[in-house]
């Protein structure tokens, strides 16, 4: 008798719009969990400065007494603004950490589909726990656990649907409407509910939106792969060639760090500022803070188009950017859209500001976002040798937890600033980013441009997708 050891490949069934059934599942429980994912995001400072970090309700937070003691260890005592923003960096910095154990655990033992449940899973208990100030600590762990698990592994599943890449691309495509519909409307439906009817309510809108993804996961569970196997390795040695790439791939994601910082901060004390200085009311309406959030990831679906226009008409007559020219103008817009904050608040001589000011910061910040990132993503993804492909894809997302651990220090300083000063700093933190491009950008060019063009791997499509 003879056995067969050989794994049986993933055949995905055919039937969604001509794409596989299981794309409709991971789309829509994507958009559910970027729904609550940035819909819990958009609330959370505001949350701890107005009402969780006050007296009254501090008290009520389990463990959050020791867990005070050894940050003020760290950092000296915190008011209650700086250490909202040190918990929101905290936070949002591990969220692009875990993600690395997340699929580590996933390749090795349990597969990507269990995976992704045992973070909706715990996603879910989150934003629940997020509901109640005891168990606020409890939530954040739980979320970035959860993230942990389902970040990575949700979009890795995408990739191993399809047999063909051009048809992987048309897939991708649909599965990132998800990521982005949910991070438009999250913080509008969230931050109405928290303004209107109080903060559980915009948590807890969350948490059910974030049931509806598990629900919406567990309904296409059998037309999912249970593990994803990784394509395009080789056992070739790494050679001098390749590690002066991998050195320079390093140092480019290193310099992004300055433009992450700034990009970074409009989800943590540029609502608290915008709480304090802008004129909310318009037309007898009160806009809620969180729908700021919102313009950034709106500008992410309207300008791409726009941005590609560009780009072929520059390639057409004066010749297209290039890869480190694109992180290098990124930088450059976001730098300016702080110098359009700082402006206003000098401009306006203590008065509030109007929304259009923070609301055009917003937009230019999501252009500079679309330069910088995902335009780094490519560019590992292109020239990084194809044996650490995933690894060094793995290392430009910890720079954003890089970033994030330090937009939560940096918010520390709000206090102890003038409004118009403190943009001024993450204009010149931006800078930069910008500077150290002009200084080292046409070395490190010189390194990345020789290489190779490296196949596009699924470990490295889905996390372009990823922000």
């Amino acid at each position: 008798m003879i056995t067969n050891t050989k794994p049986i490949p993933f055949v995905a069934d055919q039937s969604f719009f001509g794409h596989p059934k299981g794309l409709f599942f991971l789309a829509f429980t994507e958009a559910w969990e970027r729904f609550s994912f940035y819909g819990m995001t958009a609330l959370l400072v505001l949350y701890m400065v107005n009402q969780l970090l006050q007296r009254g309700h501090v008290e009520n937070i389990a463990g959050f007494s020791a867990f005070r003691s050894a940050l003020e260890s760290l950092t000296g005592p915190l008011s209650p603004i700086a250490l909202a923003s040190l918990i929101f960096g905290l936070y949002s910095g591990f969220v692009y950490f875990t993600p690395v154990f997340g699929g580590l655990i996933a390749d090795r033992w349990i597969g990507q589909r269990n995976a992704v449940v045992i973070g909706a899973l715990s996603m879910s208990s989150g934003h629940i726990a997020m509901a109640f100030e005891r168990t606020f600590l409890l939530a954040l762990l739980l979320l970035v656990i959860g993230s942990g698990f389902l970040k990575g592994n949700i979009s890795t599943q995408v990739g191993a649907l399809y047999q063909d890449d051009s048809e992987r691309t048309g897939g991708f495509a649909i599965f990132s409407m998800g990521i982005n519909c949910g991070s438009v409307f999250g913080p509008l439906v969230c931050g109405f509910l928290a303004q209107y009817y109080g903060w559980h309510y915009g948590f807890g809108v969350a948490a059910i939106l974030m049931l509806a993804g598990l629900a919406t996961y567990l309904c296409g569970y059998r037309y999912l792969p249970a593990k994803v196997d990784r394509r395009g390795q080789t056992s070739e040695r790494l050679t001098r060639t390749d590690f002066r790439v991998i050195g320079a791939l390093i140092a480019v994601v290193l310099i992004t760090v300055f433009q992450s910082i700034s990009y970074y901060q409009l989800y943590n004390v540029f609502k608290i500022w915008i709480q304090k200085h802008v004129d909310l009311r318009v037309g007898g309406f009160d806009i809620p803070v969180p729908w700021f959030q919102s313009v950034d990831a709106l500008v992410a679906i309207l300008a791409v188009p726009v941005l590609f226009w560009l780009w072929r008409r520059q390639a057409t007559h004066r010749g297209e950017p290039g890869e480190l020219a694109k992180i290098g103008i990124g930088a450059w817009i976001a730098a300016a859209s702080h110098l359009i904050l700082a402006a206003a608040v000098v401009s306006a001589h203590g008065a509030r500001i109007h929304p259009i000011w923070p609301a055009l910061c917003a937009t230019g910040m999501g252009v500079a976002f679309l330069y910088y990132w995902p335009t780094l993503l490519a560019l590992v993804s292109r020239a990084a040798p194809a044996r650490v492909n995933a690894t060094m894809m793995g290392i430009a997302f910890l720079s954003l937890f890089v970033a994030n651990n330090l937009i939560g220090w940096i918010g520390g300083f709000y206090e102890r600033m003038s409004p118009a000063s403190f943009w001024l700093l993450h204009a010149a933190i931006a800078s930069m980013g910008g500077l150290l491009v002009l200084i080292f950008g046409r070395r490190l060019g010189r390194v990345l441009d020789t290489t190779a063009p490296q196949p596009m791997r699924s470990s490295a499509m889905t996390l372009e997708l990823e922000t």
